[in-house]
């Protein structure tokens, strides 16, 4: 096995000379004594023959040729700690794990980006055990280029990084501490792209964002201690400590904990249906910004995901009695950082597209493999086995993340232009009551469990409107409309591989439905576009 230091050393051999000379007298400057401007006359005086004539190589050379002897003693320098260099090629990140297994998603504990290096300690079948980041673990052999490769690869991705040296830190979206410009944690040992440097702190690539290009980490801490520090050099390993990630998300966390779920006002106070924001489901976590005693009790001031508002304290875990509870709630989402992206039903670009699901939507996962996951859409509500969906994680169009649920964003309809849109308004937020109800095949109880036709067929009947027990004999129901003119209390319909219809929802508003969703999120708001609808039909009138 060679290490990169000689992997290096062998292939510049013939530079040597020139190579020694550079790191004397130019790069670690113990002979260099100054130099004009430009390529201006060298300060020789003390310097001893042979040094002279290294300096006298060294004013032939090119500009070219002194920077790529300049890269040549970065990359030694970056590379020499590595025993085997690895270096990751892959459209995205491969998973690191704790054993050479590629299906358990509880055995990942860290990901390497495309360019990161690490250290390969030992191979096994198609899978190399590596150190890197501060963790070590298994990898995909076949997504590491090692050798000659490896060190081309690694002259590439040579960049000014931003080490954190910190257990945890807040990346914040400007530079500026405050409890709302938190935008996500960096761990100990982890390394970003250094964009620039302001005084304390470091602005930074934000790759682990789709809504922002930079971000912001205090590096150096108000008494002078260094949070962070920055080093030319490549990637390494980011950690995916799954407990310490559903903990950390949070400096002063808040924890949804009634049944079923707390409404999110504008204002500390309850005014009916007219100062609803949001839906703060059961275990679903939030950043505690504010308390203030109104309206005969106390209310907190949460920002969760995408809704910032005020919650009564009296439904909420707060400190260590919320941090104990966490964990119970906790779950792997896939989050869509693109328009739209394909599923299909293996994980293979081969295998058909079946359906696309939407940006911004957060799906829970059942499976990781490298360069795939598998996620969760709905349960079916006709008996048949949920079809596989598989989405590619390549070009980080997909951001796999461990934590507590977030809240979701929602207003009542609470005006109407007429007696017919009233009356819309009225089947839509009496369908929303039951958001966090339990999901149950088979049944039609909006507050012990029904499935997602169950949940559109007792909805309606309690305005008088009768349907169909299932959700493709739904879809006959009604007029057929196009999504450009659907009305809030239409119903949207969903399709299996085969195109059959197998699930429903309620078109509510705002570009959202609730629907009776599966087993492990029951009655819930989605996007009504969380995965590609087939039919919209209107059941209501005009």
């Amino acid at each position: 096995m060679r290490s990169a230091r000689h992997l290096w050393e062998n292939r510049f051999s013939k530079n040597r000379l020139i190579i020694a000379g550079i790191a004397t007298v130019v790069f670690a400057g113990l002979i260099i004594h100054g130099v004009r401007s430009g390529r201006g006359t060298w300060d020789t005086t003390g310097t001893t023959e042979a040094e002279e004539e290294t300096i006298a190589v060294i004013e032939t050379m090119s500009d070219e040729e002194l920077a790529q002897m300049r890269l040549e003693e970065q990359l030694q320098d970056a590379t020499a700690s590595y025993g085997h260099l690895g270096i990751v090629e892959v459209s995205g990140y491969i998973n690191v794990r704790r054993e050479p297994d590629s299906i358990d998603m509880k055995n990942i504990i860290g990901r390497l980006n495309d360019g990161a290096a690490c250290d390969i300690l030992e191979e096994d079948g198609d899978w190399v055990r590596i150190r890197s980041g501060g963790i070590e673990g298994w990898a995909a052999k076949r997504y590491i280029l090692t050798d000659e490769a490896a060190m081309k690869k690694a002259a590439e991705n040579l960049e000014d990084r931003v080490i954190i040296d910190a257990e945890v830190m807040n990346i914040r979206s400007a530079p500026e501490i405050d409890p709302v410009n938190v935008v996500g944690k960096a761990r100990q040992g982890e390394r970003y792209l250094l964009v620039r440097e302001e005084g304390d702190w470091a602005c930074i690539q934000a790759d682990f964002s789709d809504t922002m290009d930079e971000a912001w980490i205090k590096i150096t801490a108000d008494d002078g201690s260094a949070n962070g520090h920055v080093e030319h050099g490549l990637d390494e390993a980011r950690k995916l400590d799954l407990r310490q990630m559903a903990l950390t998300q949070y400096d002063n966390i808040v924890l949804a904990y009634t049944e079923g779920y707390i409404n999110v006002r504008e204002e500390p106070k309850d005014d009916g249906i007219n100062n609803i924001c949001g839906k703060f489901l059961r275990g679903c976590g939030a950043e505690l910004l504010d308390t203030v005693e109104n309206d005969g009790g106390t209310w907190y001031k949460i920002k969760s995901g995408p809704v910032t508002g005020w919650v009564s304290a009296k439904y909420c875990l707060t400190g260590q009695s919320a941090r104990d509870t966490a964990l119970d709630f906790a779950v792997l989402t896939a989050v869509v950082n693109v328009d739209a992206l394909n599923v299909r039903s293996e994980p293979s670009l081969d295998s058909n597209v079946w359906t696309s699901i939407t940006k911004n939507q957060a799906y829970e996962v059942l499976g990781q493999l490298d360069g795939w996951v598998q996620i969760e859409l709905d349960s079916t509500d006709d008996g048949s086995e949920n079809d596989k969906a598989f989405i590619s994680t390549r070009d980080n169009n997909v951001e796999v993340r461990y934590g507590l649920p977030e809240a979701t964003e929602y207003y009542p309809a609470v005006e109407a232009a007429n007696a017919a849109a009233a009356y819309r308004n009225s089947i839509v937020n009496y369908a929303c009551q039951f958001i966090g109800n339990p999901y149950v095949w088979g049944g039609t109880s909006l507050t012990k469990g029904c499935d997602c036709s169950g949940f559109t067929q007792s909805v309606m009947a309690h305005f008088g409107i009768y349907l169909p027990r299932v959700s493709r004999d739904q879809a006959g129901s009604g007029v057929r409309v196009t999504s450009d003119s659907m009305k809030p209390g239409d119903l949207v319909f969903y399709a299996n591989k085969s195109g059959t219809i197998n699930h429903v929802g309620i078109y509510i508003g705002n570009g959202q439905v609730v629907n009776a969703a599966s087993r492990r999120a029951g009655i819930k708001i989605y996007r009504w576009n969380y995965r590609t609808p087939v039919a919209i039909r209107n059941v209501i009138g005009p």
